[in-house]
């Protein structure tokens, strides 16, 4: 009877470890799950970083766009200084400025 209990107790420690072979190690997975939480976290700090740059790109091409607009505007009003319309008129702009200056 103690070669069969032996036996048995071997059998059943073969089948304990054959069991535990195939389960996968809590360890390894840990780390295969931080380094999969480091790899997405990288992608989304890269992804949200192209998109900073894009916007801060659009922003700067609207504000260049916005300053040339108003470059223009601004050379218009100085090349409109002091002249006179070909009918002998005043522009616009130099009627409404005499127009608040005479009012102070």
């Amino acid at each position: 009877m103690d070669v069969a209990h032996g036996e048995m107790v071997e059998a059943e420690l073969d089948a304990m470890i054959e069991r535990r072979s195939r389960q996968k190690d809590p360890d390894e997975e840990h780390e295969l799950w931080k380094e999969s939480v480091r790899r997405y976290n990288a992608r989304r700090r890269e992804e949200n970083r192209l998109a900073w740059c894009d916007y801060f790109c659009r922003l700067a091409g609207s504000l260049r766009t916005r300053a040339e607009e108003y470059d223009h505007r601004a050379r218009t009003l100085l090349e409109d200084r002091g002249r006179v319309s070909a009918d002998g008129r005043m522009s616009r702009y130099q009627g409404e400025r005499r127009a608040l200056h005479a009012a102070r």
